[in-house]
């Protein structure tokens, strides 16, 4: 079953609908509420291997879903140190806690002042009420 509609305060998001928990100089990422909730029933996760990097505002990853296939977008730069495999050998956990259990990856982030950019829950729901 899929989670209820949800962008919780303590996370930051990027415009193209990932998120960011920030835990000192790591962050985990992944998609919300509203992207997987758009792209529906998710199949497929292909996930970047360890110690790749990210870049924000670009590809580091590619969900499928019965619908289509989407790029995921970094929030933020970094190494990546940890890859949720969970996610990957079970997609639907994605969408049934996209910011649980189906969380993608952890990177150790390269610049911290890229998490002053990224938007707080309130911003974020504004945003997601235009689209």
């Amino acid at each position: 079953m899929a989670a209820a509609e949800s962008y919780p305060d303590h996370l930051r998001y990027h415009p193209e609908h990932d998120w960011a928990r920030v835990e000192g100089d790591e962050a985990v990422l992944g998609i919300t509420w509203f992207a997987q909730d758009a792209l529906g029933d998710l199949v497929h996760v292909e996930a970047p291997s360890v110690g790749a990097v990210t870049t924000k505002d670009e590809a580091y990853a590619e969900v499928e879903s019965v619908k289509a296939v989407s790029d995921v977008i970094a929030p933020l730069s970094g190494e990546i140190v940890e890859v949720n495999e969970r996610a990957v050998e079970e997609p639907e956990v994605v969408n049934d806690d996209p910011y649980g259990e189906g969380w993608l990856v952890r990177i150790r982030v390269s610049d911290p002042a890229e998490i002053d950019a990224l938007l707080d829950a309130e911003a974020y729901r504004a945003h997601v009420a235009e689209q």
